[in-house]
């Protein structure tokens, strides 16, 4: 969550700077979210396509292990383990 309220932070800050320099932005802001989501597709192609060409399987679990991540941001929480109890005092 920080990192897109970093993200949209420095967005309106650049949009202030744009607007005091009284320039426009460079690239309408459909072109701009086309552009962006191009970005996010290809970082996602690559990784898959890697393994295939190394012969290793691109499966649903792989997936769910790899990319996730990496678009939201948040990696997946270990499974919790309950805590080992202590040893018995045996004296």
């Amino acid at each position: 969550m920080k990192l897109y309220l970093v993200s949209l932070g420095a967005g309106i800050l650049v949009g202030i700077i744009y607007a005091l320099m009284q320039v426009r932005s460079p690239a309408p802001p459909v072109v701009a979210l086309v552009g962006l989501l191009g970005m996010l597709i290809g970082e996602q192609v690559v990784p898959p396509a890697r393994r295939l060409l190394a012969g290793e399987p691109v499966t649903v679990c792989w997936f769910k292990k790899e990319c996730v991540p990496r678009i939201t941001g948040v990696a997946d929480a270990p499974p919790a383990v309950a805590p080992a109890a202590p040893p018995a005092d045996k004296t």
